[in-house]
C-alpha cells in the first residue's frame, strides 16, 4: 500500500517516487532537469519547463496500478536558493529560474562585507553569492521598475517550490517553508520570521516575500487532487531520510560537493566557522537545527583522474599533502569579515586545490590517491570536532562518491566512530515522502558497516601530519596570498 508520493526538484534531474508503508521507496520516475545556460557567471534555466517536467513525473507515478483510486499525501523537496519572478495574472515567468550557482550577487557581498558578522548571527550562514538576497539586491538595483511591480502585486517572487505551489493552488498560496526561507539570507533562524534588519540591509521589501510555513503538516489542497503535506530543501530531506534528530549520528554526503552534518542538541549553536542549518519544522513544533561543514567541488577535483582504480591499502604511503576543493576551502575555513574586506566570496579560494609539493611528474592514479586523501582528512577533521562538541558516535556515508573504496575505508580508518554506508538511493525523495506520510525517522534504514583493512595502518599517522601542514598553511598564508602548487 502507498504511504506517500514525493517530488524532488533537483539541479540535474527531476524525480518522483512512491513511498511504501514500510518506509522504503517503491516505483520511481526520473527525467533530466531543463538545460542550464551559463554565461559570464550567470546560471539560468526555464522555470516553466521545470513545472511541466515535475507534473509529468508526478503523473507517471500516480498512474501506477498501486495508486488506483488513491491520492496519497505529497512531499516536495527542492534545490535551495534558486528563484524567479513571475506575473500574477498570467503565471508566466518574467525572469529565468536563477540558479543557486549564479554569482551575480558577488557585488552585493563586496558592498556588505563589513556586515557579515551581523548577517551570520541572524542566519547561521556566510555572506556568499549563492543565496537569494545578494542576487535579488543586484536585480532590483539594475531594474528599479521591478520593485514597483513587485510591491503592487503585479509580479511575484519565489523559489522554485514557491512557484510550483502557487501554480498548483491556482495562485491561492504564496508560501515557502522554513528550511528554504533559511537559505535566502533574509530569515532570522531564531524566530523563523523574515528579518526587518536583513530586508533593509539588502534593500528587499518584506511585503514581496512569500509567507513562511512549517515544513510538515501543511495540509494544502492542490488542484490535481493531492494534499501537499511536506515541503523542504533537498539537503534537509536527505538528512531526514538518513539520520534521526536526538541521536549521536552524523551524515557525510559525498557528491558534486560534500557536506558533513549532525543535528544540534537543543539550545546549542554551531562552533565558530561552521554553518548552522535549519533542517525542518513540524507544524506547531520547535525547529530542528543542524551543524554543517562543507567541502566544495570535490567531484570536479577527482573528475580528470582514475579515482575508482585506486586501492585503499595504498593510502598514507608518502608525505605529499593535499587540499581537494577547486572552488575554495569551505566551512569551517571561511574567511572572516576581518580579512575578507572587499572580496566577493568568503571561501578560501586561494586554498582550493593545493599540493604540498609539485605533482606534475606523478602518474594520474597517484594524484587521484592524494586527492582522495585530502577529502578523507577534511571529513575526518570535521567529524573529530563533531564528536568533541556533540558526542557523535556513528557516521553514515551517502552520495555518488561514497562508492569509492578509498573514501569509504579512509574515513573509517581516520575517525573514532563506527562508519556505515547507506544503501537507500534517492534519499531526498525518501525524506520528503516520509515527512508527508508522518513517519520521518526510520531506524531500520539499510546500511553497510565499513570494514578497515590492516594494511592502512600508516594513514592515521599521515592524517596527523596533514593537520599540522594545514594549520601551518592557514597561519602563513593570509587570505588572498595562497600559493598553489597544482597539477
Amino acid at each position: 500500500m502507498i504511504a506517500a508520493v514525493a517530488l524532488d526538484l533537483g539541479t540535474t534531474a527531476i524525480k518522483a517516487g512512491l513511498l511504501l508503508q514500510d518506509g522504503t521507496l517503491g516505483y520511481s520516475a526520473s527525467r533530466p532537469a531543463p538545460g542550464m545556460t551559463a554565461h559570464g557567471g550567470r546560471y539560468e534555466s526555464d522555470a516553466l519547463a521545470y513545472a511541466e517536467t515535475a507534473d509529468a513525473v508526478l503523473a507517471e507515478c500516480l498512474a501506477q496500478p498501486s495508486c488506483a483510486g488513491v491520492r496519497p499525501p505529497l512531499g516536495l523537496c527542492s534545490q535551495r536558493s534558486s528563484f524567479l519572478l513571475w506575473e500574477r495574472a498570467s503565471g508566466k515567468p518574467v525572469t529565468p529560474l536563477i540558479s543557486w550557482q549564479d554569482d551575480r550577487g558577488a557585488q552585493s557581498c563586496e558592498a556588505l562585507r563589513d556586515r557579515e558578522d551581523a548577517i551570520r548571527s541572524l542566519t547561521g550562514l556566510p555572506l556568499t553569492p549563492y543565496y537569494l538576497a545578494p542576487k535579488l539586491r543586484v536585480l532590483l538595483r539594475e531594474h528599479p521598475a521591478w520593485r514597483e511591480r513587485l510591491l503592487s502585486g503585479e509580479w511575484m517572487l519565489g523559489t522554485l517550490d514557491t512557484f510550483l505551489i502557487w501554480r498548483w493552488t491556482g495562485g491561492a498560496q504564496h508560501v515557502i517553508d522554513v528550511s528554504m526561507a533559511a537559505r535566502t539570507l533574509l530569515m532570522d533562524i531564531h524566530s523563523q520570521q523574515w528579518s526587518p534588519a536583513l530586508c533593509e540591509l539588502f534593500g528587499i521589501p518584506r511585503q514581496i516575500l512569500p509567507q513562511i510555513r512549517p515544513s510538515a503538516g501543511l495540509g494544502l489542497r492542490l488542484n490535481n487532487g493531492l494534499i501537499l503535506q511536506a515541503s523542504l530543501g533537498d539537503q534537509s530531506a536527505a538528512l531526514v531520510a538518513s539520520i534521526a534528530a536526538g541521536q549521536p549520528d552524523a551524515l557525510v554526503n559525498l557528491g558534486t560537493g560534500g557536506f558533513v552534518v549532525c543535528y544540534l542538541p537543543e539550545n546549542r549553536r554551531a562552533p565558530q566557522g561552521y554553518l548552522q542549518t535549519l533542517v525542518w519544522q513540524e507544524a506547531g513544533q520547535p525547529v530542528h537545527m543542524a551543524c554543517e561543514g562543507t567541502l566544495n567541488s570535490i567531484a570536479a577535483a577527482l573528475a580528470p583522474y582514475p579515482a575508482a582504480a585506486c586501492r585503499p591499502e595504498d593510502l598514507g604511503g608518502d608525505d605529499i599533502f593535499c587540499l581537494a576543493e577547486p572552488s575554495g576551502l569551505g566551512a569551517p575555513y571561511f574567511a572572516s569579515s576581518r580579512n575578507a574586506a572587499c572580496l566577493p566570496n568568503p571561501l578560501r579560494s586561494d586554498l582550493g586545490l593545493v599540493f604540498s609539493e609539485p605533482v606534475q611528474h606523478l602518474p594520474a592514479q597517484r594524484i587521484a590517491l592524494l586527492l582522495q586523501e585530502g577529502i578523507v582528512f577534511r571529513v575526518a577533521r570535521i567529524l573529530e570536532e563533531f564528536q568533541r562538541e556533540f558526542g557523535v558516535g556513528r557516521v553514515y556515508l551517502s552520495g555518488g562518491l561514497s562508492a569509492l573504496p578509498c573514501l569509504q575505508q579512509g574515513i573509517a580508518r581516520c575517525v573514532p566512530c563506527a562508519v556505515y554506508r547507506l544503501q537507500q538511493a534517492d534519499t531526498s525523495l525518501v525524506g520528503a515522502a516520509r515527512l508527508a506520510a508522518g513517519m520521518p525517522f526510520a531506524e531500520d534504514k539499510s546500511a553497510e558497516k565499513i570494514g578497515v583493512p590492516g594494511e592502512m595502518a600508516g594513514l592515521p599517522a599521515k592524517y596527523a601530519r596533514w593537520k599540522d601542514w594545514l594549520d601551518g598553511l592557514l597561519r602563513t598564508k593570509p587570505f588572498g596570498q595562497g600559493n598553489r602548487t597544482l597539477r
